[in-house]
């Protein structure tokens, strides 16, 4: 490797194996943006407008949307641009941003996930308390924790890797990530890799600990339920499992991918799985939520109508 201790800029390597295909690409990744851009604001607004939608459950879906917003902004912007570039270079500050940006989304995600199950659990498992536990304090006070409590373990992460010397600075990916910049290191990454476990512990594996434990407790209350109240329970925790069992797969996806050599991958293929949990739950969300829910149906199609 190049012996480059504090490289101004990285090479994202991946885009030059795309080749012709960029313009293509290109083009189908701007629909796609487009698309995550409007089903996600269509979304906001109908919640947003809407009195009564103002409840948990709803407020919690328009955070997705906002996360979704925000993690797929970090991400297209930036790739769009480089799809069309003939160089593929990120400054060293631009790249560092980039993976605070993603990595704070993918965290965003889950932990507004696992309130959306302590919603549910609330609603089905203590249905008289609901209120009483749901009130707008309790919802702002889980809301600022989903947001701030990710942020710290991010951050500490991307400090420690800022620290590091590094000997080259080539990332095998199309966007920057924090484990390819570490694996560039030329001195021993022992307290990264340390303090990136406890941060992947507690911002991922606890999050999706919680929310099996929580649909685990749905599930006994049902059994010693009517067929109706079954009925009742999978049709308002249908979207969320959806939406949980996506991103969970997605997330997996990304850690085995940042663990083994993407150069040994066929190159669109390896494009395509790292891309998957900032591309697909942008776009699946407001497509679960809004042709599931009927709440939410019933007032798009109205609003649909109005704009005819």
């Amino acid at each position: 490797m190049e012996n480059i201790t504090n490289p101004p800029y990285f090479n994202l390597t991946m885009f030059f194996k795309i080749g012709y295909y960029c313009y293509p690409i290109f083009v189908l990744c701007f629909l796609v943006y487009a698309f995550i851009i409007s089903s996600n604001l269509f979304i906001i607004v109908v919640i947003a407008q809407e009195k009564s939608l103002h409840e948990p459950m709803y407020i919690f879906i328009m955070c997705l949307s906002l996360n979704s917003l925000y993690g797929s902004a970090g991400f297209f912007l930036r790739f769009l641009r480089d799809l069309l570039s003939g160089t593929h270079l990120i400054s060293r500050s631009g790249c560092f941003t980039q993976i605070y940006v993603i990595y704070t989304y993918a965290s965003y995600e889950l932990t507004i996930l696992s309130i959306m199950a302590y919603d549910r659990y609330v609603a089905v498992c203590q249905p008289l308390h609901y209120h009483s536990k749901m009130n707008p304090r309790m919802i702002s006070k889980l809301l600022a924790l989903a947001w701030i409590y990710p942020a710290f373990p991010t951050a500490a992460c991307i400090y420690l890797s800022l620290r590091l010397p590094l000997c080259g600075n080539k990332i095998p990916k199309v966007f920057c990530a924090n484990w390819p910049v570490v694996k560039l290191s030329c001195i021993s990454t022992q307290l990264n890799n340390l303090v990136g476990m406890l941060a992947t512990t507690t911002t991922v594996f606890l999050p999706l600990v919680f929310i099996l434990y929580t649909y685990l407790r749905i599930f006994f209350v049902c059994r010693r339920h009517s067929s109706e109240f079954k009925r009742k329970v999978i049709q308002n925790c249908l979207p969320h499992i959806v939406t949980f069992i996506t991103y969970s797969i997605t997330v997996f996806c990304d850690i085995v991918l940042s663990r083994i050599d993407l150069e040994e991958l066929n190159p669109f293929l390896a494009i395509v799985l790292s891309l998957e949990f900032v591309v697909i739950p942008p776009i699946l969300n407001p497509l679960v939520y809004g042709l599931k829910l009927p709440e939410i149906r019933k007032l798009m199609l109205r609003m649909l109508s109005c704009l005819k």
